[in-house]
């Protein structure tokens, strides 16, 4: 008898890690047997956002290493390699969330493609603009 396992693949900077990145991998989970996640590098973010997180790779890779059900991360350093990074670990099924809809069809060939809501009322600019709220409210410099 054969066992075939089903590898699904995701993506995120996973700054500020938050419950909306662990319901993503959760869910990501619960579509496969082996979860792998592709962290993007310090210079990719910068050059997406024209700033750099602000936990460096390291911290974000130690944070998702971490995590029950992630068994495997890897360095993400272009978006442009998804289809690469897809083809080198197999990857049956790639998960992004849908504010990506539709930007990842042409991938449906070499894999399934699934976008998953995102968590509500949650992300990371979100916490990011409310912490710069509140220590401008505080008149708190760092």
């Amino acid at each position: 008898m054969i066992i075939l396992m089903k590898t699904v693949i995701t993506f995120g900077t996973f700054d500020l890690f938050h419950i909306g990145h662990l319901s993503i991998l959760n869910r990501s989970k619960e579509l496969g047997d082996k979860l792998i996640v592709g962290i993007s590098s310090d210079e990719l973010n910068f050059s997406k956002k024209n700033k750099y997180p602000i936990y460096d790779y390291n911290q974000r890779r130690d944070i998702l290493k971490s995590i029950k059900g992630v068994d495997k991360v890897f360095k993400e350093e272009s978006l442009e390699k998804k289809r690469e990074y897809i083809l080198n670990y197999n990857a049956d099924t790639l998960v992004m969330g849908d504010d990506w809809e539709g930007k990842f069809d042409f991938l449906r060939n070499h894999c399934e493609v699934v976008y998953l809501p995102r968590t509500d009322d949650i992300s990371s600019t979100e916490i990011k603009k409310q912490m710069d709220a509140f220590l401008k409210e505080h008149s708190i410099e760092l």
